[in-house]
């Protein structure tokens, strides 16, 4: 691959506008809900379900239940999604509100992660 297409497609990753918003993690069998917020909704669910089928998930009721009723067990949602203009400009904060007003909204939910 020569220089200047390397350089097209880095330019076309660095400009991609993933959707960003609050995923969500739901147990089918107790309807307990995870929430957290991601930068790439697309790939968002690809890092928990690698944590945990390895066992290594950070939230403990989390991988419990993983452990109980496997990955067939478990819903995958995107519950709000962000608008925005700027690919590089940090929107953490804007999906932080996003996730507080789900949560405050959702008795049944809680955070992903601390």
């Amino acid at each position: 691959m020569d220089t200047k297409r390397k350089k097209e497609l880095l330019s076309e990753w660095k400009n991609r506008h993933p959707e960003m918003g609050v995923v969500a993690m739901i147990c089918k069998t107790t309807n307990e809900i995870f929430a957290d917020i991601s930068t790439d909704t697309r790939f968002a669910f690809n890092r928990h379900r690698f944590q945990l089928s390895e066992n290594l998930h950070p939230n403990k009721q989390l991988q419990k239940l993983w452990m109980q009723y496997g990955e067939d067990g478990f819903d995958y949602t995107v519950v709000k999604t962000l608008k925005y203009d700027d690919p590089r400009e940090d929107q953490t904060e804007k999906l932080l509100v996003l996730l507080e007003e789900y949560l405050s909204s959702t008795p049944l939910a809680s955070r992903l992660t601390k």
